[in-house]
């Protein structure tokens, strides 16, 4: 389904707020790695984005199969977040791990809902995956409220899962199946 078509049904909620997303080029580096920067605060110690330009550009320069990256726009054009398809397996998995953060002075606003939705659409649409799982730290409950709030179910937790900013971190395990988004009402629908 495109979200192109403001008529469209959307998984944003019964006001969705609009936005713009595309995959992140190495022409990109220089807006995220201002975004990264000034989101220090916000991100620790969630997550641990590239924060150098090189890195930022030789990261969104690797072309790869197993990754996509997407910056989330808003209507006026401004990058307010970045969500990352990654480690992709296919074969009879078909299966994607989805990470995201927003980019301050924009969170909070809606963007990341709905750009989180554009991407699972893509993901399960043009990318052909089966299956996304998200990994949240349990202290992270903007994030887990997120991807609850989109229709993810708590598969399990893992302890010392990720080491992000020197520490082995636990995660609770989130997944949604092609299946889970193309029967599930919008969040906020009361159908």
């Amino acid at each position: 389904m495109s979200r192109d078509d403001p008529s469209a049904p959307s998984k944003a909620g019964p006001d969705p707020v609009r936005v713009q997303v595309a995959r992140l080029t190495p022409g990109d580096a220089s807006e995220l790695l201002a975004g990264v920067i000034q989101s220090r605060r916000l991100h620790h110690p969630w997550v641990a984005p590239p924060d150098t330009l090189e890195a930022l550009q030789e990261y969104l320069g690797q072309p790869s199969e197993q990754r996509f990256s997407y910056g989330v726009r808003n209507d006026g054009g401004g990058l307010t977040g970045v969500v990352n398809i990654s480690s992709i397996i296919r074969a009879a998995f078909q299966n994607g791990f989805l990470g995201f953060y927003a980019l301050s002075p924009h969170e909070g606003r809606g963007y990341m809902r709905a750009g989180l939705a554009e991407v699972i659409d893509l993901a399960f649409d043009e990318h052909g995956l089966h299956r996304l799982e998200s990994n949240v730290q349990p202290g992270n409950h903007r994030s887990a409220g997120l991807v609850r709030a989109l229709g993810f179910r708590l598969e399990g937790h893992s302890p010392r899962y990720l080491r992000i900013d020197g520490d082995w971190r636990d995660h609770d395990r989130y997944a949604l199946t092609l299946e889970d988004w193309g029967d599930s009402p919008p969040p906020g629908d009361a159908t």
